[in-house]
């Protein structure tokens, strides 16, 4: 099967999709007009603009109604010419500026949707949608964020993708948002708040703060619950034209943007980059002049992953081409990924690159094809990294599992590593396949609590999750052990998405649960020989670092007995267990 392959001249854009205006009741500065807005939306460098007022239209509907007002005087010949002036304005933005109708929809508990349309949508439609989510129609002008009992979140997502809108989570990190903390919801909730499938991207505050404590970081894809990588994006929010002087976090138009790589700056171009995997496609914008950005660099710096590797070259002899293919499979069983052929993990090292990139580019298209059933759709592409070529593989997360190599060689991924699937993991592919899958259970909301369906079901855990003290969320437990026949038999609950897998054996066991076994066989048969750290029910076995992070491996007291979990990562400390390590509580 073809690869598909964008060849398409990309540019560089800046967007900022969350702009309010006049219309909206708490705009911070009375007089301003759309033409001002779109001035400095040109001064500060903005390609891709909407007017995204509170739970109105209004805003984009009175530019259209000024614009349709001078038009109709120039065609009468009556035109001043201070309005002929001011249109031929409004001519030139338009024609540098893309700007985009939507709104702003304040969902029930008071979380804020962005609505964006194309420009051809008729504000009439937008304003029957907005009649649709329950806004009353005598407030249908008013821009007010605070309206009467509207819709749910998910139901607001469901209807303004079926309306042909982009769906974004407005500020999704902070107040009103769908991510925020200290909202008492239940965690289905907002992983379902998250990851639903009609959702196109997370508006976010901290786009450019790095680390794993960043919004972007926590939606990568790399974490069990939330498998779903989320395209991030930032917007100002403006409800000025400036900065306010006396308060910084009042932003101006364009104050805080977006840079997307487009082949043409239209909104049907946004919408293919929402809906793709390739998440090095989206930045924060830069004011002032700063070296170019290098997302191959900067993942490199990020490390292998559940969700990325690395390939110094790809020759056949010495299984190298294989570990590539197997690493597509892999992916595509797990949560998607993206390849870097011809470059080390190892940032500190210099960069081989592809001889011939266009040749091996083409090599690997038919491997893929070739080798990995059913087909798998992949994204093949050639970027620049220290002066030299590199191949880039994006992997989707399949929907048709499980995939495999050569028709029976089955690979999944576990954090950093590629494995051939276990029987019950291969079971759990067959069953996530949408030919097996059960019926879909809508998503129900009381109070603050939620039952999940479609992406969000995925994430379910077993009940043991909703102790008062739930367990770490990587690493692996070692859940029981059985003699037989001479031989001892695991069976292990991977910690990541819950999978319980059985009959494990030292030899059968990936790397991770191979040290999990072997540490669990290493315990005293009395723990109080053991050198525990307790706190409460919680108790540390050992700590290690291993590379740049630390490992820790822990014992808990349940009233079923203990349970003991290995090789758990910093990023499955929550709650009181970073108490138990010394680390602070968020």
């Amino acid at each position: 099967m073809a690869r598909k392959r964008n060849r398409s001249p990309m540019q560089w854009c800046t967007i900022d999709l969350h702009i309010h205006t006049p219309a909206s009741s708490d705009y911070q500065q009375p007089g301003v007009s759309y033409l001002d807005i779109l001035h400095r939306a040109e001064t500060r460098g903005l390609d891709i603009i909407a007017f995204a007022d509170h739970n109105t239209v209004a805003g984009y509907r009175g530019m259209q109604e000024e614009i349709h007002q001078l038009e109709l005087l120039e065609k009468l010949n009556r035109l001043l010419p201070e309005e002929q002036a001011r249109l031929n304005e409004y001519r030139r933005l338009l024609q540098k500026i893309l700007v985009l109708p939507g709104f702003e929809f304040t969902a029930t508990f008071g979380f804020h949707i962005l609505g964006i349309f194309p420009p051809h949508k008729p504000v009439r439609e937008i304003e029957h949608l907005l009649l649709d989510l329950k806004i009353p129609p005598d407030q249908l002008d008013d821009g007010s964020p605070s309206i009467g009992a509207s819709s749910d979140v998910l139901t607001a997502y469901r209807l303004i993708n079926e309306a042909g809108g982009l769906v974004i989570a407005a500020h999704a990190n902070s107040s009103n948002g769908v991510a925020m903390r200290g909202f008492a919801f239940g965690g289905q909730t907002k992983i379902a708040y998250t990851q639903d499938p009609n959702l196109h991207a997370l508006e976010v505050t901290d786009l450019e703060q790095k680390g794993s404590r960043s919004t972007a970081a926590f939606f990568n894809g790399t974490k069990p619950e939330y498998p779903r990588r989320m395209h991030c994006i930032q917007g100002s929010d403006a409800h000025r034209l400036l900065t306010d002087p006396t308060r910084k976090k009042n932003l101006g138009v364009g104050d805080r943007a977006t840079d997307v790589l487009l082949p043409e700056i239209t909104f049907e171009a946004l919408v293919d980059l929402f809906e793709s995997n390739d998440f090095a496609r989206t930045r924060p914008h830069r004011h002032t002049a700063e070296p170019a950005y290098d997302f191959i660099r900067a993942a490199q710096e990020e490390g292998p992953n559940i969700i990325q590797d690395f390939h110094e070259s790809m020759t056949v002899r010495g299984g190298k081409r294989y570990a590539i293919i197997a690493d597509v499979c892999a992916f595509a069983n797990t949560n998607g990924g993206t390849l870097y052929v011809g470059i080390t993990a190892d940032p500190k090292k210099p960069v081989p690159g592809v001889a011939d990139p266009e040749h091996a580019l083409a090599q690997l298209e038919k491997e893929i094809s070739n080798r990995i059933s059913p087909p798998l759709q992949c994204t093949l592409d050639i970027h620049d990294t220290g002066g030299k070529k590199i191949v880039r593989v994006l992997v989707p997360r399949g929907d048709d599992p499980p995939y495999a190599v050569d028709d029976n060689k089955i690979y999944v991924r576990s954090e950093a590593e590629t494995g051939l699937a276990v029987r019950d993991e291969i079971v759990g592919l067959v069953l996530r396949s949408p030919k097996n899958a059960r019926p879909a259970v809508e998503f129900q909301e009381a109070g603050n609590t939620a039952v999940p369906s479609g992406a969000a079901a995925e994430a379910r855990i077993d009940s043991s999750v909703e102790e008062e003290n739930p367990p770490p969320r990587t690493g692996v437990e070692v859940v029981d052990v059985e003699e037989r026949d001479g031989g001892r038999y695991y069976t292990v609950r991977d910690l990541r998405n819950g999978n319980v897998v059985k009959n494990v054996t030292r030899s059968s066991a990936r790397r991770l649960w191979h040290y999990a076994i072997t540490s669990y066989a290493g315990l005293p048969a009395d723990l109080s020989q053991a050198n525990i750290h307790w706190l409460g029910s919680m108790g540390l076995l050992r700590q290690q670092k291993q590379g740049k992070n630390m490992r820790y491996d822990f014992v808990q007291r349940t009233p079923e007995g203990l349970r003991y979990y290995f090789g758990v990562t910093e990023e499955g400390i929550h709650g009181p267990w970073k108490q138990l390590v010394g680390q602070d509580d968020d």
